[in-house]
């Protein structure tokens, strides 16, 4: 068990697999799941022996997370973390979670050398995650390993699990319970929608942004991470995307994945892009401009006319309104209509040249971009300056300390990342910050 895995800042994909199967080989999936490398590897994989697996098969859902750890655990490039069964109103479900655990934290099984911890779902108040806190304790005592060595992981699948993540603080550190074993707090809305008892015209999940953002919080104030639940329209990559960006905007980079494509997306997705983008704001929608050969940024569509008249004049024609404009006009609007969105080498040249003016003994500089956009096939340069200062640094490095920390954590990952960026710009990145 590498219990300093634990001080990552940073798990991009949860990925859940059932431990046992209606096959001839009940395993399979498991294996399987064992074997992924590169990016279709996670971050955090969960041999899942509670709702993907059924319950008459989850007593062979341990033994068979036995073998194909013992056997594959070793290589595995990722964290393992076990789900097991687990209810806060149910002592019997609770038993069998604890003689799971304590089953699979069986040294002489080989095993449990590749564990990092447990998830733990259907939480309740703040009284119930002691338990299992405790629980694992015994498990720790009765195999002799060290006491904290396996973390827990609890799903956020109830109000009263919500209400208790705001009693954290207050509980790390009692010498009554050993809570700095938690590490992840992952979000679980299809049992938090039936707990609410929440419903829809259509039958779909509410978004819950409260709950999001209540585990966001919780995760910042006392040093863990926090994972948003499944996204099960597997078929929606789109749709996929646009939940991870609004969970980056709440701080949450953890995603649950429930196939390997979707730990692909969910392991690349939160990393600088490769090449910078402008996007075009047009009657309330955001589109991206193409990148062209010569390195313009070019719009194609019909929402937008542009035409120079002369003399530094323009028509503008855009979501339905018309104006004439000057150049200086042209500017301000296009600035107020577009975004840049930084990619990888721009991250590590701004915080470069502002590290290099911070030690010239300057707290604050101006940085310049210029690009060329291309609207309805007429060229004009947009420039924008923005202030850098201390605090924009820092949020700056946010998406550079990721990626220091998959190169580092993730060398299976390696070579693509030096494909996507190159290794000049790879080198640079680790250096940085």
């Amino acid at each position: 068990m590498a219990t300093e895995k634990r001080k990552r800042a940073f798990v991009r994909s949860f990925f859940t697999s059932p431990t046992a199967v209606e096959q001839d080989d009940t395993a399979k999936m498991l294996r399987k799941a064992s074997q992924l490398r590169g990016m279709q590897a996670p971050d955090v994989w969960v041999p899942d022996n509670e709702d993907a697996t059924a319950p008459s098969m989850r007593d062979e859902g341990v033994e068979n997370i036995l073998d194909v750890i013992s056997e594959h655990g070793e290589d595995f490039p990722g964290e393992i973390h076990p789900r097991v069964v687990w209810h806060r109103d149910d002592p019997e479900t609770r038993r069998r979670g604890f003689e799971h655990m304590m089953r699979l934290a069986d040294p002489d099984e080989g095993a449990v050398q590749h564990i990092d911890g447990f998830v733990i779902p259907e939480v309740g108040a703040i009284d119930d995650w002691k338990k299992a806190d405790e629980f694992i304790t015994i498990v720790e005592a009765e195999h002799g390993l060290e006491e904290g060595s396996l973390s827990m992981s609890p799903i956020i699948e109830s109000g009263e699990a919500e209400l208790a993540m705001s009693r954290i603080d207050e509980e790390i550190g009692k010498r009554s319970n050993n809570l700095e074993r938690l590490f992840l707090l992952v979000d679980g809305e299809v049992d938090y929608t039936k707990d609410m008892r929440a419903m829809t015209p259509t039958g779909d999940l509410p978004p819950w942004p409260e709950l999001r953002h209540n585990t966001s919080r919780a995760a910042s104030a006392n040093g863990l991470i926090a994972v948003d639940g499944p996204y099960d329209d597997i078929r929606d990559v789109e749709g996929y995307h646009e939940r991870m960006t609004d969970n980056r905007a709440k701080g949450m980079l953890g995603i649950w994945s429930l196939t390997p494509g979707q730990v692909v997306e969910a392991n690349t997705a939160p990393l600088p892009p490769e090449a910078g983008s402008y996007l075009l704001e047009i009657d309330g929608e955001t589109v991206e401009l193409d990148r062209t050969e010569d390195g313009g940024h070019a719009y194609d569509g019909d929402d937008v006319e542009l035409e120079a008249l002369g003399d530094g004049r323009y028509r503008l024609k855009a979501g339905g309104e018309e104006r004439e404009l000057d150049e200086d006009e042209l500017q301000k609007e296009l600035r107020d209509r577009t975004q840049y969105v930084m990619a990888m080498d721009d991250y590590v040249d701004s915080m470069e040249e502002f590290e290099e003016a911070k030690a010239a003994g300057k707290g604050a500089i101006s940085m310049t971009r210029t690009a060329r956009l291309i609207l309805d096939g007429t060229e004009v340069e947009v420039t924008r300056d923005r202030m850098w200062d201390e605090a924009t640094y820092q949020a700056a490095q946010t998406p550079i300390t990721l990626f220091q920390e998959v190169y580092e954590a993730r060398p299976d990952q390696r070579d693509e990342l030096e494909d996507t960026y190159g290794e000049e710009v790879v080198d640079r990145a680790m250096e940085v910050g």
